[in-house]
């Protein structure tokens, strides 16, 4: 089988809440045509962006196109889990034109890449191209320096010092492997900030890239589809922190899974997620809410204290099951803490 008749795999990542999800689910319904699949990584034991992309399943990408890996990083279980989740998408009666990767927000995307020279796979797919996305209001605002005055100081004082915290270095890594940036939230960050963005991106890329403004993932599909990047040919190019090492770890970053009653206040649910991200640094919430006296779920997500929800489908025959996954750095994650602090 030659390069041609290989299937392309758009890999999508970024940071944890930059709109990833939002972006594959508006690929789905403008897919012009194509036939698509998605593997959705998930960090935690719960699967909540795979249940959100099912919701939007049609004949270009029906369900069974639409595959959870719930255990973990994919770059991490290569042999358990990446290669026969790919190989079960390649086997379909009817193999797909496209595959979505949807990497967890804390993944990084080069060792993936790596993936796709294990033999079982590498003549048969190709990545495509890798898009990064980047919350342009969050990076506009620094939020991985919160004191950037500070770390040049103490930089310029002591060049030993690792400035930088592990949610950089995972930011760092998504954009310097990416062929596309997509800027995110455009419409909340505005002009300056998403102009204050591209800069702040553009000091850290190590080649350039297009850096696109977008709102609710509304992006042409033939812009970031069909670049025939082979990104798995082109890895140094991509350079990234951890390139001396021999594997990584996601041990910077822990997740709680919560089981809540029905709610009956959304207002002071959202209201104890957003103390839960002052108080105790919490990075991520989502999940699946039950609200008293509504037939339909409540889908609840959250960046730091921004969060924002919808009621997304009816229960039907599923049962009515509230549930957080809750998402921060390892020392930040007091587990009796989080789960008193979400006891409405």
């Amino acid at each position: 089988m030659n390069s041609l008749a290989k299937v392309p795999v758009t890999v999508v990542t970024g940071f944890l809440g930059s709109g990833k999800t939002t972006l594959i689910r508006h690929l789905i319904t403008n897919a012009n045509g194509k036939k698509l699949a998605v593997l959705v990584n998930e960090f935690g034991s719960e699967g909540v962006d795979g249940e959100i992309l099912k919701t939007c399943a049609d004949a270009n990408c029906p369900e069974e196109n639409i595959v959870e890996l719930a255990n973990g990083c994919i770059c991490c279980t290569v042999a358990d889990d990446f290669i026969p989740a790919m190989e079960q998408l390649l086997s379909r009666p009817v193999r797909p034109d496209h595959i979505l990767i949807e990497t967890s927000g804390l993944a990084l995307p080069k060792p993936l890449l790596k993936a796709f020279d294990w033999p079982e796979i590498r003549s048969r797919i190709t990545v495509d191209g890798v898009i990064a996305l980047a919350d342009a209001e969050a990076v506009a605002a620094g939020r991985f320096a919160p004191d950037p005055v500070a770390v040049d100081a103490q930089r310029a004082a002591d060049d030993n010092i690792d400035h930088e915290t592990p949610l950089s270095e995972v930011f760092e890594d998504q954009i310097a492997c990416a062929d596309i940036v997509l800027l995110t939230k455009a419409d909340l960050a505005g002009a300056e900030g998403v102009d204050a963005a591209k800069a702040v991106i553009a000091a850290e890329m190590p080649r350039r890239v297009p850096m696109l403004p977008v709102v609710d993932g509304a992006v042409d599909a033939r812009v970031i589809l069909g670049l025939e990047a082979a990104a798995e040919n082109d890895l140094a190019a991509r350079p990234s922190h951890h390139d001396n090492e021999e594997e990584h770890e996601h041990d910077d970053f822990a997740s709680v899974v919560v089981d809540l009653p029905e709610v009956d206040d959304i207002d002071a649910l959202v209201a104890s997620i957003q103390r839960l991200a002052r108080e105790q640094n919490v990075l991520r919430v989502k999940g699946y809410i039950a609200v008293a006296g509504r037939p339909m779920r409540l889908l609840v997500q959250s960046v730091g204290e921004r969060v924002r929800h919808q009621f997304d489908k009816p229960w039907n025959a599923s049962p009515r099951q509230s549930k957080l996954v809750v998402i921060g750095e390892q020392g930040d994650i007091d587990e009796a803490a989080i789960r008193s602090g979400l006891a409405l």
